[in-house]
């Protein structure tokens, strides 16, 4: 498994848009060592999920073999 620590920096209806933190914590500049850059964006079809995610808050994205 992955991990990455995204902020999210973009909300507009079901789109949502994030950007790998860097700054802000000794752990956000942990992440920064390890996945320097990096955007993630996708839209939901239900918009009570989109409501789930603030502008400016930081979220975990984790990454495992499907």
């Amino acid at each position: 498994m992955v991990r990455c620590k995204f902020r999210c920096v973009k909300k507009d209806g079901i789109g949502l848009g994030f950007e790998v933190v860097t700054t802000g914590s000794p752990e956000n500049e942990s992440f920064f060592k390890w996945k320097p850059s990096g955007r993630l964006e996708f839209y939901v079809v239900n918009a009570a999920v989109a409501k789930q995610f603030e502008l400016g808050k930081e979220y975990y994205l984790d990454i495992t073999p499907a």
